[in-house]
């Protein structure tokens, strides 16, 4: 048996959501001007894209985890977020703000902005035929699960653990100890995959989890281990196929 896996058989995969299972289709920037022409105006994609991810960074610093710990909730957040957004791109008028940002607030709900990637479904399909357990780790808000559905993608879950939810948020150790309660296994029977070094792989494994990355683009070929790095979710189940007996 792997070294690294002494402390018995897998039991239990947690999966990262945005950017391992499914990514936003086109780009925020493609998804607001497309608001904002109903309402008749011309926004540019890639300016509101360079808006939205200093809007993004501000916010994050300043409420971090959807300012959970000052009272916000995830909707007043990206309600923030988006109108701030907006606004840097001459868009004005107040009830106009509101009103676009409360469209694209739901819009994000619906299957049709976000792309589940090729690999996603066998994966997930793979992983529960070898009677491994799955649930979800992610740096997200409640509306998690409608897009999980709307994606096609929540019956494979047992449960989820969004960071709006949590109250903490990844690369934390407390909301993989959430996580970890819901699978009701210790750490070291479960396996988490996700696509960010840190977040995903150092804070999982921190925990004694067997992290997994997942580097699509192979930028991560020196820092982690071949045995715990892979190129497409199609390879993790051979990967987890071994380490359960």
């Amino acid at each position: 048996m792997h070294a690294a896996m002494q402390g018995g058989p897998l039991r239990c995969v947690l999966w990262d959501v945005k950017d391992t299972l499914l990514k936003v289709r086109g780009s925020v920037g493609v998804q607001y001007s497309k608001e904002a022409e109903k309402w008749g105006l011309s926004l540019h994609p890639a300016e509101v894209d360079a808006a939205f991810r200093e809007t993004h960074r501000c916010y994050s610093n300043r409420y971090p985890n959807y300012g959970v710990s000052q009272g916000l909730t995830g909707q007043d957040w990206w309600m923030g977020v988006v109108r701030h957004t907006l606004s840097q791109c001459r868009v004005n008028d107040p009830a106009l703000l509101n009103t676009m940002a409360t469209n694209l607030c739901q819009n994000f709900c619906n299957a049709e902005n976000w792309e589940v990637f090729p690999d996603t479904k066998t994966a997930l399909e793979r992983c529960s035929s070898l009677g491994l357990k799955l649930g979800v780790v992610s740096n997200f808000d409640k509306r998690l699960e409608a897009i999980l559905r709307s994606c096609g993608l929540l019956s494979y879950f047992s449960f989820l653990v969004t960071s709006e939810e949590a109250g903490v948020a990844k690369p934390s150790p407390a909301i993989f100890h959430q996580a970890l309660q819901k699978c009701g296994t210790p750490a070291d029977r479960v396996a988490h995959i996700g696509d960010h070094y840190v977040y995903d792989y150092l804070a999982s494994r921190s925990v004694g989890i067997h992290g997994f990355l997942l580097d699509r683009d192979n930028s991560h070929k020196g820092d982690v281990p071949q045995e715990h790095r892979i190129v497409s979710l199609e390879d993790l189940p051979s990967h987890l196929q071994e380490h359960i007996v």
